[in-house]
C-alpha cells in the first residue's frame, strides 16, 4: 500500500506532530538501502541519519545515479500503524521529486501508488500498516536524492470535507458541488464523480462548508483524468470564517501550478496551518471551467473532536 502527495512547508509541521502525538521517528537509524548509489557521500543511511540539512554538498542526503525508476526503502524491523511520513528533498534538485510515490506495506513488494510532487514534504496517511517505506520515483534518466525521511506511529485525522455541503458558482448538467465529496477519487468525469461549472465562466469558484470552524492543515485535490486537465492550472485554494465574495475573498492557502491528469496532489497552507469553516477553490480568469474530482481537507488532530 502507499500514501501520498506534497506541497512546501516545515516551521509548524513539528507543532503538528506533537500536538498529534506523533513523537517517535520509526525510521531513525534504521537500515536503509537504495537502487544505486551515484558517489562516495550519498548512501542511503543519509536519510535516516536525522539530520534535514538540504543541501547535498554537505553530506547528508542521498544520491542515485540517474536511471530507470530509482528508489529508496527503509526497513523499521517490525510492522507499525504509521500515520505520518516526513520527507525532505534537496534544494540541489529543483522539483527532483515531482512525480514521486511513497508506499508504505509490509513486504518489498509495490502493489499501489499515489503520486506526490514538490524541501520538506508532510504526508498525513490513512493508519496504514506496514515495515517497509519505499520511496519510488518512476520514468527514465532520474535522479532520487532524499535529505531526510521520517516515519511516525499514530492515527491521522479524518477527511473533514465528507461531512460538509458543497457548493459552487454554476453547475454543468449532472455534476453537483457535492460531487468533489463524495469520498471518491474517480477521475473521469463520465463516470459521474467530478463537479463541473458552467464551461467559458469569469472567475468559477467551488466551496465546501465544514459546519464548523478548524485549524486546516493540508487540502488534497483530484484533477479530471480523462482530458482537460491544465483547466485547473492556476486555481487557488483559499480558507476563511467569512462568506464576502463567496468565500474568495478569504486568506489563500495555496496555489495550484498543475495536477497532472488523474492524479491527487496534497497541498498544505504557507504557515503550516489556517483557521476557517470555508475552504474555497476558486480559478481567477475569464473563460475558465472548473472541474473538481475530490476535495479532501484535513485538520490539526484535536480541533477534530467535535465533529
Amino acid at each position: 500500500m502507499v500514501i501520498y502527495n506534497i506541497s512546501k512547508f516545515l516551521a509548524l509541521i513539528l507543532n503538528l506532530l506533537v500536538v498529534s502525538h506523533l513523537l517517535q521517528n520509526l525510521a531513525l537509524n534504521q537500515n536503509a538501502v537504495q537502487s544505486s548509489n551515484n558517489d562516495s557521500l550519498g548512501f542511503a543511511d543519509k536519510a535516516v541519519d536525522g539530520n534535514r540539512d538540504s543541501s547535498y554538498q554537505r553530506g547528508s542526503c542521498t544520491l542515485t545515479t540517474s536511471q530507470s525508476d530509482p528508489w529508496w526503502r527503509v526497513d523499521l524491523k517490525k510492522v507499525y500503524t504509521i500515520g505520518a511520513v516526513l520527507i525532505t528533498s534537496t534544494v540541489e534538485l529543483e522539483n527532483g521529486l515531482d512525480g514521486a510515490e511513497i508506499w508504505i506495506g509490509k513486504s518489498t513488494e509495490i502493489n499501489d501508488h499515489e503520486s506526490m510532487s514538490g524541501q520538506t514534504f508532510y504526508f498525513p496517511c490513512r493508519s496504514f500498516e506496514g515495515q517497509y517505506v519505499t520511496v519510488f520515483l518512476p520514468g527514465s534518466k532520474k535522479i532520487l536524492s532524499l535529505c531526510e525521511v521520517e516515519v511516525y506511529y499514530g492515527y491521522p485525522s479524518s477527511n473533514l470535507a465528507l461531512k460538509g455541503e458543497a457548493t459552487q458558482s454554476s453547475t454543468l448538467s449532472f455534476a453537483a458541488a457535492s460531487k468533489a465529496i463524495d469520498g471518491r477519487r474517480n477521475s473521469f468525469y463520465t463516470n459521474g464523480f467530478c463537479s463541473h461549472t458552467a464551461e467559458d465562466e469569469t472567475d468559477p469558484w467551488w466551496r465546501v462548508d465544514l459546519q464548523h470552524s478548524f485549524t486546516i492543515t493540508t487540502v488534497k485535490v483530484t484533477n479530471r483524468g480523462d482530458c482537460c486537465a491544465e483547466r485547473l492550472d492556476g486555481a487557488e485554494i483559499r480558507i476563511g470564517n467569512s462568506l464576502e465574495n463567496n468565500g474568495n475573498n478569504n486568506p489563500k492557502c495555496a496555489s495550484i501550478s498543475h495536477i497532472k491528469a488523474g492524479k491527487t496532489y496534497t497541498y498544505q497552507c504557507d504557515g503550516g496551518s489556517m483557521e476557517g469553516r470555508f475552504v474555497n477553490l476558486f480559478l481567477p480568469g475569464q473563460k475558465k471551467t472548473l472541474t473538481l474530482c475530490e476535495v479532501e481537507v484535513y485538520a490539526a488532530r484535536e480541533n477534530t473532536d467535535d465533529v
